[in-house]
């Protein structure tokens, strides 16, 4: 037997379409020969919270050890699984092709799809998911929409957590009275054609967030590349399907999947790159959906067409070198690297991204946020979500950067939300200002070079 770790990791396809995949005795079986391997080996005991209660079943059993946990409490361990990936790309020994084949997240993600095959409903919760009929709302009624999510609206936010089970202290996104498309319509950019890269072309995938949420990544990312001699699109065909990929709802995924390369493969066709914005969509594209659906090769063109935004700007560095201009920042980065962005095992980009600034002092901040997406905001989740991100709150608070950034916007604001727990919690004579944003590193990258929109 070869020790893990000695090769890349590899993924298996998932079987969605096959009965077994949906088998509860099939299932449990499966979890209780990883579980009992995990048990054995407790690498992954500080990544998450599925793992403590994993071990805290077992060690609190009549034989602490696996026999004698009640199957129907595997159910807790699942539910606080993120799908961050971490335990598989970073911590496990013994993924694929080590014999032992464990996949710990997408053994949890074929249990949340056989809830949902055998008739589990999601309520208003999974109304949540809805990314573009809620962002379409949210645009439309910005000014309402944000004034309900605020945290401080004792009216509405009590409400939200009743009905939907939306944590009343956790930040939701804001929405942007006009989406990322449409300001793109309405803004062209030159493209500087001294550019060492001039003859690029790119379609930016503006994602759901970018779209809806936060259109300065963007805009910033659209300045940043056509200074860089790029010709870019902005296109949004529909979400990823991350928060339905989450849920279990891979039949939906799917079909996603197929409507998003459909749109987006006539661009790259004509000889244009694709740019996820978030590396989540770009975790989605790259590797997920050829998982979900390994047959389809329009899937597996667009996933070798697809570049994460940072991963994009450092390609353009390494191969053609970038336009000048870029000036230092005006104070230091605590950059956060997304769990979603190190699952693409292509290196951390936004760290090397930012390097390319002068002079530029960067703080990584490696570890979990423990946002987890949808997952982090939910009643009964918030909490254990700022304790997992508490780490890395806390390095920040400590080191009092000028700019904190997150390639994950979510992750970005539940660190700023957990820097505000820490304040709090100090003695008045020791606390330390807190950030009242973060930044995607996309935008610190267009401030260097002076490309404010």
């Amino acid at each position: 037997m070869r020790e893990g770790s000695l090769d890349a990791p590899v993924r298996h396809p998932l079987d969605w379409n096959a009965p077994d995949f949906y088998d509860w005795d099939k299932i449990h079986e499966e979890m209780e020969r990883v579980f009992d391997i995990c048990h054995g080996c407790r690498r992954c005991f500080n990544l998450c919270d599925s793992f403590p209660r994993l071990f805290d079943l077992i060690d609190d059993a009549p034989s602490m050890e696996l026999d004698t946990v009640d199957k129907a409490d595997y159910k807790q361990v699942v539910d606080a699984c993120t799908l961050c990936d971490m335990c598989f790309m970073v911590s496990c020994p013994y993924v694929p092709p080590h014999e032992f084949d464990i996949d710990f997240p997408h053994l949890m993600l074929r249990y949340r799809a056989a809830e949902i095959h055998h008739g589990k409903k999601e309520g208003l919760a999974g109304e949540l998911t809805k990314t573009d009929r809620n962002g379409k709302l949210g645009t439309a009624f910005s000014g309402l929409a944000n004034w309900a999510s605020n945290t401080k609206n004792g009216l509405t936010r009590p409400v939200l957590e009743s009905l939907a089970g939306v944590d009343r202290n956790a930040a939701l996104p804001k929405y942007c009275s006009k989406t990322l498309e449409a300001e793109a319509k309405s803004d062209s950019l030159p493209v500087n054609d001294k550019a060492p890269a001039h003859g690029r072309k790119a379609v930016i995938y503006a994602t759901c967030f970018a779209n809806y949420n936060e259109t300065s990544i963007g805009q910033a990312a659209r300045r940043v590349l056509t200074h860089n001699g790029v010709e870019t699109e902005v296109s949004y065909p529909q979400c990823c399907g991350m928060p339905q990929f989450e849920k279990g709802e891979i039949e939906t995924v799917a079909e996603g999947a197929k409507k998003v390369a459909a749109e987006l493969l006539p661009w790259v066709d004509k000889g244009h790159d694709i740019i996820a914005l978030t590396p989540s969509c770009a975790l989605m594209m790259k590797f997920e959906w050829p998982l979900i659906l390994p047959e389809n090769e329009d899937i597996a063109r667009l996933a070798r067409a697809t570049y994460d935004v940072t991963e994009y700007i450092v390609d353009i560095a390494g191969k053609e070198g970038l336009a000048d201009g870029l000036e230092p920042l005006d104070g230091s980065v605590a950059l956060h690297i997304a769990c979603h962005a190190r699952a693409q095992n292509m290196g951390n980009k936004a760290r090397e991204m930012l390097k390319l600034i002068p002079e530029a002092q960067i703080k990584q901040l490696p570890r979990c946020s423990g946002h987890g997406g949808s997952w982090g905001v939910m009643k009964g989740n918030f909490e254990t979500a700022l304790k997992i991100g508490k780490p890395v709150a806390r390095d920040v608070y400590k080191n009092e950067p000028k700019y904190v950034a997150s390639e994950c916007p979510l992750a970005g604001t539940h660190i700023l939300q957990g820097m505000e727990r820490i304040d709090a919690q100090t003695k008045e004579e020791e606390r330390k200002p807190v950030p009242k944003v973060s930044y995607h590193p996309i935008e610190l990258f267009a401030q260097a070079y002076g490309l404010k929109a």
